[in-house]
């Protein structure tokens, strides 16, 4: 990625920000990209087809049949939430994840390279509520043990940080990071997402390896709603939070 941005005098963040759909490359900018990276002519001019009509309402479309019923239903609370405060003390959130970077997880818990592929399309897609007219807002709250614990290759880890830093400057999107020397805290039981939606009740969903759970309990939300504040009261500042990603990134 980094050698990518060096050749075609781009920013880091902006080349990482037109990889996830964050911001729409300009034609001539993927058509450079293309003829950096050697593409054959026909592969390429599908893709500059594409890239013409990008913007276009539902230019894409997303089928989420053959996924499981909880991924669905994630993706179902994403499209129509306000906002998405996510807790992750051991990953990388997936709705901040580089490809490489989601494709790592992926393969180390599934050996069938189809279903792989299927679960990476499906988790970059979600990553469009991110971007376009009216984007849900998202607190990212990370553990720094999930900035520390490389996942990959060295380059896998430094372009996911570089990811993190490009989309903590856009509007929507704020990225906090827990001090790994805190101490304990009741989040280091697990990850979850609270989900608020403009007139419905929120939920939280909860994920662990081959388990997960929605929790729409009164009682439950408002639980998690106080160990929101509980780690927001021990995170760094969003600037902070960027000065240890640039730390970490070297």
């Amino acid at each position: 990625m980094r050698e990518l941005a060096r050749a075609l005098e781009v920013d880091p963040r902006l080349l990482s920000q037109w990889e996830l759909g964050i911001r729409v490359p300009p034609v001539e900018e993927v058509a450079r990209i293309l003829g950096y990276l050697r593409v054959d002519r026909a592969v390429t001019n599908r893709i500059l087809a594409l890239a013409q009509h990008v913007k276009d309402p539902n230019w894409l479309d997303s089928n989420p049949s053959d996924l499981p019923a909880a991924l669905t239903g994630v993706m179902q609370c994403e499209r129509s939430a306000s906002l998405i405060t996510n807790w992750s003390p051991q990953i990388i959130p997936g709705l901040l994840q580089t490809p490489d970077y989601a494709r790592t997880l992926l393969s180390a818990s599934e050996t069938k390279a189809e279903v792989v592929d299927a679960r990476l399309v499906a988790r970059l897609k979600r990553q469009r509520i991110l971007s376009g007219y009216e984007p849900v807002r998202l607190k990212a709250i990370i553990s720094e043990l999930a900035i520390r614990e490389v996942v990959g290759e060295a380059g896998t880890m430094s372009d996911q940080i570089d990811h993190l830093l490009a989309l903590g400057v856009t509007s929507n999107i704020s990225v906090r990071i827990v001090p790994a020397d805190v101490g304990y805290h009741p989040g280091k039981i697990g990850m979850f997402a609270l989900y608020d939606f403009p007139s419905d009740p929120s939920i939280v969903f909860l994920e662990h390896h081959h388990a997960s759970a929605f929790v729409n309990e009164l009682e439950a939300i408002a639980s998690y709603r106080k160990l929101v504040k509980v780690l927001l009261d021990k995170a760094l500042s969003e600037d902070v939070s960027r000065e240890l990603l640039r730390e970490a990134a070297r």
